[in-house]
């Protein structure tokens, strides 16, 4: 998700919004708004080592929590007030004898099974939110490097959908699988190229959409949720930080926590056990950056664990290539093969914020520019870096006794115009033409520091998990 800073602020923007939506009447928007700054506001807490600052984020988002569940209950309680009213007239109307009795028990009992009906509807309702139904147009060609865990995605749904016959006996396509790794080495980004590719319902869950302060509410969510993935099968369940919602198991640890889990393990091994209505399959995909604070039966239940480390030379070209696009540039092959020795250690997403940054230097370079470069054709108009260099015997020698009319003419010799990014006349601004990306944009982003977030500690870390509970998905 990027900088915590970054994050926080991304949780309070979205807050604002949902206090916006709430003050205009617009409570369901709201709601959605709360829930949806929660998630921000749980990776915040993971990664933040302030105490204090730990502690007011915690407070923050314990309020918006309870905000957001009595907008839910008040949302709900507006939904059925008309139906409630309905019952009640019906119920006066009985007439007050046995066989009326017994009326009232099965109208109650019918009752009963309405509002259950209902709330496994409302419940869907919900959770239908989380499908995605536009696909992120990213492929597998977009993501560089990856092999393994690519390969092991199309082992779990590709070929039990393309070759059911493939998997019989006591064959059978893997049901969970496990991305972990540093932040930024492309886990939601494979997912978004799963989501593309293939032909299935793909749920992408956060804890905070499946976590209620509500005694009973969350378990059911969760199995809300998997109930409607083997509805819609073929699917695939994605859940992102799972280990905000999946932490071990201890003497400590609240009630509702522990049924939280238990309910979990209980949908992860009925995904093997029952099938969709189709007879598809339902894959749970969790990434997370911290997999030592999983509780070990969760973790037991993936099948596969997928270490997703730094990309090697080879995928940081390609990184480049990709993240540049279509962008005007004067790059050799030569060039990217620089930049990716100089990247070293670089993740997917440190690279990716290179690149945003390179991006920007033409930008500087106009904005800097103090002679711009007239096209005696096209009359475009392209920044010159600082000063003429050389100068140009011709352009105006004396800027203090020339008249401001001839300081700005195109000169004759160079064919460069004294002027600044600002005094472009608004009907001369088509004609500006950023310069291509080169080299030396790079060099000077990655001079200034880079974006470099992973460090030595942290590889080694997860080396170490991996030789023992892992495998690595270059």
């Amino acid at each position: 998700m990027g900088d915590t800073n970054e994050v926080f602020e991304k949780a309070v923007s979205i807050v604002k919004e949902a206090i916006a939506a709430e003050t205009n009447g617009d409570y369901r928007l709201a709601h959605s708004k709360y829930i949806s700054s929660l998630e921000y506001f749980v990776h915040t807490l993971k990664y933040e080592k302030n105490p204090q600052k730990k502690a007011l984020i915690k407070k923050y988002a314990d309020d918006y929590m309870t905000r957001a569940e009595e907008l839910r209950e008040y949302l709900e309680n507006e939904k059925n007030k008309p139906k409630k009213n309905k019952k009640k007239k019906k119920k006066k109307k009985k007439k007050a004898t046995d066989d009326d009795d017994n009326d009232d028990e099965g109208d109650s009992s019918d009752e009963d099974e309405s509002k259950e009906d209902k709330e496994e509807k409302k419940m869907a309702g919900q959770l239908a939110e989380s499908i995605v139904s536009e696909k992120p147009n990213i492929s597998w060609d977009d993501v560089a490097g990856l092999a393994s865990a690519k390969q092991s995605l199309k082992e779990a749904v590709t070929l039990p959908r393309r070759f059911p016959q493939l998997f019989t006996g006591k064959r059978k396509p893997w049901k969970g699988i496990l991305f972990y790794g540093p932040p930024g080495t492309g886990k939601t980004y494979l997912a978004k190229a799963l989501a593309t590719e293939e032909d299935s319902t793909f749920f992408n869950v956060s804890s905070a959409q499946l976590v209620s302060k509500w005694q009973g509410e969350s378990e059911k969510q969760i199995m809300g949720l998997f109930k409607l993935a083997r509805a819609k099968a073929p699917s695939i369940i994605f859940i992102d930080e799972i280990d905000s919602m999946c932490t071990a198991r201890n003497d400590g640890e609240n009630e509702a926590s522990r049924r939280i889990k238990t309910q979990f393990l209980v949908q992860m091994d009925g995904v093997v056990k029952n099938k969709g209505s189709d007879g598809g399959h339902v894959l749970l995909l969790g990434a997370t950056n911290t997999p030592w604070d999983l509780d070990t039966a969760i973790l037991r239940r993936f099948d596969k664990r997928i270490y997703l480390g730094l990309p090697g030379e080879a995928a940081r070209q390609t990184m480049f290539r990709i993240h540049l696009g279509k962008t005007p540039h004067n790059l050799t092959d030569a060039d990217f093969r620089e930049l990716a020795k100089i990247t070293d250690k670089y993740s997917g997403s440190d690279i990716s914020t290179v690149v945003k940054e390179a991006l920007m230097e033409p930008i500087r370079k106009c904005n800097s520019a103090k002679f711009f470069k007239v096209d005696p054709e096209t009359k475009r108009l392209s920044p010159v870096d600082q000063e003429l260099d050389p100068p140009c015997p011709m352009c105006v020698p004396n800027l203090s006794t020339t008249p401001p009319a001839l300081l700005k003419s195109v000169c004759s010799n160079c064919s460069c115009q004294r002027i600044t990014l600002w005094e472009i006349a608004k009907d001369d601004a088509e004609r500006l033409e950023v310069p291509p990306i080169s080299i030396g944009d790079f060099r000077t982003v990655i001079g200034n520091g880079g974006a470099k977030t992973v460090d030595e500690t942290m590889l080694n870390r997860f080396v170490e998990w991996t030789h023992e509970h892992g495998q690595s998905g270059a």
